[in-house]
């Protein structure tokens, strides 16, 4: 979900507990959010990893990202201090997308927060993690507890057939629905399992020790419907499937709103506040932003890039484009971008500049890919 910031780019990456296997699988290794990761596999390259996942199954190693437990009597009170979702309505095994938000109203970072017997999992953005722990552990009352879970890897298997190559390793795995957890094991190692993702297929992400990843890489890249996939199609799934990226799409200038994330305010949060930029967001709801993010179908066949302007009749900037990129499903180019309200209907026309040339550009509804997420239970 985040990219590197800019010191962290200059820093010496991290390696991945993973690094050795991702290396002996023949994958092409680059510094990423702090850390060397894989952007493709020999063999296949991105656009064939990009279509294996849409229609088997991809193995992701996210173990980039953060893992937080966040502990104690005031622990839903305390996130909801800083999130606007209905953290204290989460019941066990659920989990809810929010938005970590500065006092402008602007966003720190988005999260995944899973409700657990023994506190609240939180997953953030491997960029930002470290950031996101001085902000969190700042406002946090004395009785409650912040773990960094770094002795944890993070796995990501997406795709159609996912579960069936995970229920043969993990069963009643099956059972869970999209947004749900639960602890389980595979092949004797203890997993904190969730139906989630983030390429809009269905799928799980696996939280095991770091020590046990290998053992378990090597167990479900086994499977006949699963193959390793690197950074370069999770980047063009979650494109596709509409998702921002944290760096690109979504930064501390942007609010929920301007960033067409509503869905993140919970209803109750909403009416009754608490959370940081709560009346700039609401005046936002009621009037628009001055900016909103969209979905653009390009014309022709070159894609246009993060920095492309969005002009006016006259040239003049009015918007950029924050994602872009070519469809490996659609083949046609896709792009995020945030453009003035008057502007953000559906089947409207915008011209892009990049480097000179103008594109004609349509705004599109988004996912440009439909979501694939399972929402009924499976049989187990």
């Amino acid at each position: 979900m985040s990219d590197p910031t800019d010191s962290e780019a200059e820093a010496e990456p991290q390696t991945l507990p993973l690094d050795a296997w991702h290396r002996a699988a023949g994958a092409r290794m680059v510094p990423f959010a702090g850390y060397l990761m894989p952007i493709q596999y020999e063999g296949m390259g991105i656009l064939a990893e990009h279509l294996w996942t849409r229609a088997s199954a991809g193995l992701f190693d996210v173990s980039h990202m953060g893992q937080l437990l966040v502990s104690g009597g005031q622990a839903a009170d305390a996130l909801e201090s800083l999130l606007p979702g209905d953290i204290a309505g989460l019941r066990e095994g659920r989990m809810r997308y929010s938005l970590l938000l500065a006092e402008t109203g602007g966003i720190l970072d988005d999260l995944m927060v899973t409700r657990r017997s023994d506190g609240f999992y939180v997953v953030v953005n491997g960029a930002t993690k470290a950031d996101d722990i001085a902000h969190i552990h700042e406002h946090l009352p004395e009785d409650v507890t912040l773990n960094h879970m770094d002795e944890q890897a993070l796995l990501a298997l997406q795709g159609p057939k996912a579960v069936d190559a995970l229920a043969r390793l993990v069963p009643g795995v099956a059972s869970l629905t999209f947004m749900t957890a639960g602890a389980f094991a595979i092949d004797g190692v203890p997993a904190w399992i969730s139906r989630s993702g983030y390429t809009g297929e269905d799928g799980f992400e696996i939280s095991i020790p770091a020590e046990a990843a290998e053992q378990v890489a090597a167990l479900l890249a086994a499977q006949p419907e699963v193959k390793p996939i690197g950074l370069g199609a999770r980047d063009s799934l979650r494109l596709e499937a509409g998702l921002p990226l944290y760096g690109h799409d979504l930064d501390d200038a942007t609010t929920p709103v301007s960033a067409d994330l509503g869905f993140a305010l919970s209803r109750r949060r909403r009416e009754q506040g608490g959370f940081p930029g709560h009346a700039r967001i609401m005046a936002e709801i009621a009037d628009g932003p001055l900016l909103k993010r969209v979905g653009l179908i390009v014309d022709g066949r070159q894609p246009v890039r993060e920095g492309a302007m969005v002009v006016d009749a006259e040239g003049s900037e009015v918007g950029r484009v924050t994602s872009g990129g070519f469809s490996p499903s659609l083949q046609r180019p896709i792009a995020m971008a945030y453009v003035p309200l008057a502007v953000a209907v559906p089947d409207g026309a915008v011209t892009v500049m990049q480097r000179g040339r103008l594109f004609a550009a349509t705004v599109s509804p988004m996912p440009f890919v439909p979501h694939n997420y399972v929402r009924k239970g499976a049989p187990a």
